[in-house]
């Protein structure tokens, strides 16, 4: 019978930074049966032995952030009298932070989750996203900072939204086959314009998987497979003759195609630095 595996994730906030954590390093695992508990807004006493109850009970490797130093002890000891490992994922770079800043840490609970003018701005650029989705508000889309571009179908909307969480303000606009390129697109100075595309083979699978969800079987030139490689043979001439960078999006992510796009932006700044 093959082992299964527990992860307690104990914080003392929502829980993001430690599931992303977690999320990422069990992705180099095949094969292995984990199953994760999570332990959010552990702030008390009460809430704490609840978390090392059920850690008694499923042992397997605990991490944890934790910024009150009695909880934290508490917490460490118990796993070291009940032998399970647990490892503070934020020890690590608040120490070098504190070596490199010559500063200590406040040990201030959920600070990273506060109202700021940082979260201000993310919740900006997610209405602006959310306006100029999908060629929507192209009379103001010079005031993105980044317009996402391509057929449908490749990933530009789900890749804006992700950006907005991150403070960018993106637009998409869609090019539809046949048509021109809208004009306010064309003309856009301010904003980086970045073409994305998607192999015809890979897009004709995704639209048609499109349409089976939406309970479709019609059969078009959006899914017919040469009238796809023209349809994206146009979009990458029009992104050559505009230069605009490009990224294929065929095999990524949204999250590998955000970070190139980002990457493409902070190049951008240096440049006119």
């Amino acid at each position: 019978m093959d082992q299964k595996f527990h992860i307690h994730l104990v914080s003392d906030s929502t829980g993001e930074t430690l599931h992303a954590m977690a999320n990422a390093a069990l992705a180099q695992f095949d094969d292995v049966d984990v199953m994760v508990h999570p332990y959010a807004l552990v702030r008390a006493e009460a809430q704490l032995s609840r978390a090392l109850d059920h850690i008694a009970i499923m042992p397997g490797m605990v991490f944890f952030t934790l910024a009150n130093q009695g909880l934290r002890d508490r917490l460490m000891a118990r796993c070291r009298d009940i032998e399970v490992r647990c490892i503070d994922v934020l020890e690590g770079p608040v120490t070098a932070l504190r070596q490199f800043l010559g500063q200590a840490e406040t040990h201030k609970v959920g600070r990273q989750h506060e109202v700021d003018a940082r979260y201000l701005d993310r919740i900006e650029a997610l209405n602006f996203s959310i306006a100029h989705d999908d060629g929507q508000s192209l009379d103001s889309i010079d005031g993105a900072e980044v317009i996402l571009t391509g057929a449908s179908r490749t990933s530009k909307t789900p890749t804006c939204v992700y950006l907005a969480i991150r403070g960018i303000r993106a637009a998409n606009v869609p090019l539809v086959p046949g048509m021109p390129a809208p004009p306010q697109l064309l003309a856009a100075r301010r904003p980086l314009i970045v073409g994305l595309w998607v192999s015809p083979d890979r897009l004709v699978q995704v639209r048609r998987n499109r349409l089976t969800s939406m309970g479709e079987n019609r059969h078009s030139d959006y899914v017919e497979p040469d009238a796809v490689r023209a349809e994206i043979a146009a979009t990458r001439q029009l992104f050559e003759n505009q230069d605009w960078p490009t990224i294929d999006v065929s095999r990524r992510s949204i999250e590998e195609t955000a970070a190139a796009v980002m990457n493409l932006l902070a190049e951008r700044k240096e440049a006119n630095a």
